[in-house]
Protein backbone atom coordinates (compact mmCIF):
# COMPACT_ATOMS: atom_id res chain seq x y z
CA UNK A 1 0.00 0.00 0.00
CA UNK A 2 1.21 3.37 -0.76
CA UNK A 3 2.16 5.58 2.37
CA UNK A 4 -0.39 8.67 1.30
CA UNK A 5 1.18 11.41 3.30
CA UNK A 6 4.63 10.68 1.30
CA UNK A 7 2.36 10.13 -1.97
CA UNK A 8 0.99 13.71 -1.92
CA UNK A 9 4.08 15.64 0.00
CA UNK A 10 5.64 14.61 -3.26
CA UNK A 11 3.35 16.34 -5.38
CA UNK A 12 2.59 19.33 -3.39
CA UNK A 13 -0.64 18.59 -1.91
CA UNK A 14 -1.27 19.99 1.70
CA UNK A 15 -3.98 18.08 3.85
CA UNK A 16 -4.72 18.49 7.10
CA UNK A 17 -4.80 14.74 9.00
CA UNK A 18 -6.58 13.89 11.91
CA UNK A 19 -6.60 11.25 14.01
CA UNK A 20 -9.58 9.51 15.41
CA UNK A 21 -11.08 5.63 16.36
CA UNK A 22 -11.65 3.45 13.44
CA UNK A 23 -14.71 4.58 12.09
CA UNK A 24 -16.73 1.92 9.25
CA UNK A 25 -20.23 3.98 8.25
CA UNK A 26 -20.93 7.41 7.86
CA UNK A 27 -23.32 7.08 11.40
CA UNK A 28 -19.91 6.29 13.33
CA UNK A 29 -18.33 8.98 12.05
CA UNK A 30 -21.17 11.00 12.92
CA UNK A 31 -20.66 9.89 16.50
CA UNK A 32 -16.45 9.28 16.62
CA UNK A 33 -15.31 11.67 14.66
CA UNK A 34 -14.80 15.36 15.91
CA UNK A 35 -15.95 18.57 13.89
CA UNK A 36 -13.87 18.97 11.07
CA UNK A 37 -13.35 21.44 8.01
CA UNK A 38 -14.82 20.79 4.61
CA UNK A 39 -17.56 18.38 3.60
CA UNK A 40 -17.85 14.93 4.77
CA UNK A 41 -18.05 12.87 2.10
CA UNK A 42 -19.30 9.13 1.37
CA UNK A 43 -17.67 6.48 -0.72
CA UNK A 44 -18.99 3.39 -3.05
CA UNK A 45 -17.22 1.26 -4.59
CA UNK A 46 -19.65 -0.11 -7.64
CA UNK A 47 -19.55 -2.55 -10.81
CA UNK A 48 -21.49 -3.07 -13.46
CA UNK A 49 -23.99 -5.85 -14.07
CA UNK A 50 -21.02 -7.63 -16.02
CA UNK A 51 -17.99 -6.78 -13.39
CA UNK A 52 -16.37 -5.00 -16.39
CA UNK A 53 -16.72 -2.11 -15.39
CA UNK A 54 -15.75 -0.45 -11.57
CA UNK A 55 -16.79 2.96 -10.10
CA UNK A 56 -15.75 4.99 -7.21
CA UNK A 57 -18.83 7.00 -6.53
CA UNK A 58 -17.92 9.94 -3.91
CA UNK A 59 -20.61 11.96 -2.58
CA UNK A 60 -21.43 13.95 0.37
CA UNK A 61 -22.26 11.96 3.81
CA UNK A 62 -25.55 12.69 3.87
CA UNK A 63 -26.95 11.57 0.18
CA UNK A 64 -29.13 8.62 -0.76
CA UNK A 65 -27.90 7.27 -3.95
CA UNK A 66 -30.36 6.00 -5.72
CA UNK A 67 -27.79 2.90 -8.01
CA UNK A 68 -30.49 2.49 -10.63
CA UNK A 69 -30.54 6.45 -11.26
CA UNK A 70 -26.86 6.32 -11.27
CA UNK A 71 -26.55 4.10 -13.58
CA UNK A 72 -28.78 5.39 -15.77
CA UNK A 73 -26.89 8.89 -15.56
CA UNK A 74 -23.34 7.19 -16.02
CA UNK A 75 -24.54 4.54 -19.12
CA UNK A 76 -23.74 1.60 -16.43
CA UNK A 77 -26.69 -1.23 -16.38
CA UNK A 78 -27.22 -2.96 -13.04
CA UNK A 79 -24.40 -1.51 -10.54
CA UNK A 80 -24.06 -3.33 -7.54
CA UNK A 81 -21.56 -2.79 -4.40
CA UNK A 82 -18.37 -4.59 -5.66
CA UNK A 83 -16.55 -7.25 -3.18
CA UNK A 84 -14.18 -6.70 -0.45
CA UNK A 85 -11.86 -8.79 -3.23
CA UNK A 86 -12.60 -6.27 -6.08
CA UNK A 87 -11.71 -3.30 -3.92
CA UNK A 88 -8.84 -4.64 -2.38
CA UNK A 89 -7.07 -5.66 -5.84
CA UNK A 90 -8.27 -2.35 -7.82
CA UNK A 91 -7.73 0.05 -4.95
CA UNK A 92 -5.56 -1.64 -2.07
CA UNK A 93 -8.11 -0.89 0.67
CA UNK A 94 -10.54 -2.81 3.04
CA UNK A 95 -14.13 -2.28 3.65
CA UNK A 96 -14.80 0.65 5.67
CA UNK A 97 -11.46 2.47 4.62
CA UNK A 98 -12.98 3.47 0.71
CA UNK A 99 -11.54 7.00 -0.41
CA UNK A 100 -10.91 8.66 -3.17
CA UNK A 101 -7.91 9.17 -1.81
CA UNK A 102 -7.39 5.21 -3.03
CA UNK A 103 -7.42 6.23 -6.50
CA UNK A 104 -3.73 6.63 -6.18
CA UNK A 105 -3.49 3.22 -5.79
CA UNK A 106 -5.30 2.19 -9.31
CA UNK A 107 -2.00 2.66 -11.41
CA UNK A 108 -4.13 0.45 -14.11
CA UNK A 109 -6.99 3.39 -14.77
CA UNK A 110 -9.16 0.20 -14.02
CA UNK A 111 -11.75 2.44 -11.89
CA UNK A 112 -14.39 5.28 -12.97
CA UNK A 113 -14.32 8.21 -10.89
CA UNK A 114 -17.84 9.99 -10.28
CA UNK A 115 -17.84 12.51 -7.87
CA UNK A 116 -21.09 14.47 -7.22
CA UNK A 117 -21.75 17.83 -8.16
CA UNK A 118 -22.15 19.79 -4.54
CA UNK A 119 -18.75 17.85 -3.26
CA UNK A 120 -16.77 18.61 -6.36
CA UNK A 121 -17.60 22.26 -5.90
CA UNK A 122 -16.94 22.38 -2.04
CA UNK A 123 -13.94 24.66 -1.30
CA UNK A 124 -12.57 21.79 0.66
CA UNK A 125 -13.59 18.09 1.67
CA UNK A 126 -12.58 15.02 4.12
CA UNK A 127 -11.33 11.96 2.56
CA UNK A 128 -9.88 8.58 4.69
CA UNK A 129 -6.13 8.24 4.21
CA UNK A 130 -6.78 4.85 3.16
CA UNK A 131 -7.44 3.70 6.58
CA UNK A 132 -10.57 4.34 8.62
CA UNK A 133 -8.91 5.78 11.91
CA UNK A 134 -7.93 9.37 10.55
CA UNK A 135 -9.67 11.97 7.95
CA UNK A 136 -8.00 14.42 5.80
CA UNK A 137 -8.80 17.59 4.95
CA UNK A 138 -7.94 18.68 1.11
CA UNK A 139 -9.01 22.10 -0.50
CA UNK A 140 -10.38 21.81 -3.72
CA UNK A 141 -7.30 22.79 -6.10
CA UNK A 142 -5.64 20.12 -3.92
CA UNK A 143 -8.58 17.41 -5.12
CA UNK A 144 -8.11 18.76 -8.56
CA UNK A 145 -4.07 18.15 -8.01
CA UNK A 146 -4.86 14.78 -6.98
CA UNK A 147 -7.15 13.68 -9.15
CA UNK A 148 -5.06 14.83 -11.74
CA UNK A 149 -1.73 13.24 -10.14
CA UNK A 150 -3.78 9.80 -10.26
CA UNK A 151 -4.42 9.81 -13.97
CA UNK A 152 -7.85 9.78 -13.60
CA UNK A 153 -10.58 12.10 -15.01
CA UNK A 154 -13.47 12.83 -12.62
CA UNK A 155 -17.15 12.64 -13.66
CA UNK A 156 -18.77 14.99 -12.24
CA UNK A 157 -22.69 14.31 -11.34
CA UNK A 158 -25.82 15.54 -9.96
CA UNK A 159 -26.82 13.41 -7.73
CA UNK A 160 -29.71 15.28 -7.13
CA UNK A 161 -30.86 15.35 -10.43
CA UNK A 162 -30.07 11.02 -10.65
CA UNK A 163 -32.75 11.02 -8.19
CA UNK A 164 -35.74 12.26 -10.79
CA UNK A 165 -34.26 9.99 -13.22
CA UNK A 166 -36.12 7.06 -10.54
CA UNK A 167 -39.13 8.77 -10.64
Amino acid sequence: MIDIATYLRERGIDAQRQEHAAVMTVEESERLVPPLPGAKTKNLFLRDRKGLRHFLVTTRHDVAVDLKALGTMIDAGGLGFASPERLRKHLDVAPGSVSLLALCNDTAGAVEFVIDRALWEASALQAHPLVNTATMILSHADLERFVVATGHSPRVVDLAVAESFAR
